[in-house]
């Protein structure tokens, strides 16, 4: 296997993981460095993709990063799994929608094995659940091709602070909530990483 895997302790700051990851691209599209998949946690962060609009900001005082990632406003901090990647699809299906539902698929395939049912929405990209009679939404997913390498990645949200979510209108959904994993079944989650990570390898076929 040909990928670098990272697993950060201690959190990462937004802005140095994505300038890592921006500089990590153009290494490997000049064959100078391996792919990457990253898993870390960010400090409380706001984070706008290249489609969002000011009317989904409801708390002016936050402190928004505008990214090149696709999507609208989210989240990042403690408590929640950030899983960033460099894959070079140059190499494998230059297919964005596989690629996605690849994404999709291992996160809702790692979930199962935490007996917690998940799914895909075509319309509202991410992986969602069903908790008290509700849809809600449990990963967040953001990727950026820059030629053909995909970039930037996705989050879950095991047991942090809900509340963070009150001051935007996460990625532009308006009639959706967002959850965590704890409420949803409160068990350990310790190996959640590791989980992914196989699930997306054997998913890639790597």
């Amino acid at each position: 296997m040909n990928i670098e895997i990272k697993k950060s302790v201690k959190p990462i700051e937004y802005t140095k993981a994505i300038k890592y990851l921006e500089n990590r691209v153009v290494e490997v599209n000049n064959n100078k460095s391996k792919e990457l998949i990253w898993f870390l946690e960010h400090p409380s962060v706001y984070t706008a993709g290249s489609s969002y609009n000011k009317s989904e900001i409801l708390d002016s005082s936050i402190n928004l990063i505008k990214t090149k990632r696709g999507g609208k406003i989210t989240w990042h901090g403690p408590g929640q799994l950030v899983c960033y990647f460099v894959l070079n699809l140059n190499n494998r299906k230059r297919d964005i929608r596989k690629f996605i539902s690849i994404i999709e698929n291992s996160i809702i395939k790692t979930l199962k094995e935490y007996d917690i049912e998940s799914q895909s929405d075509r319309e509202n990209i991410g992986i969602w659940v069903k908790s008290n009679n509700n849809i809600k939404k449990i990963a967040a997913i953001g990727i950026r091709i820059k030629k053909w390498i995909a970039y930037h990645g996705f989050s879950i949200n095991i047991d942090n602070d809900l509340n963070n979510y009150n001051k935007i209108i996460p990625c532009g959904i308006k009639d959706k909530e967002v959850t965590n994993l704890r409420s949803i079944k409160n068990q350990n989650y310790n190996n959640l990483s590791d989980k992914i990570l196989n699930n997306l390898i054997n998913n890639l076929k790597i």
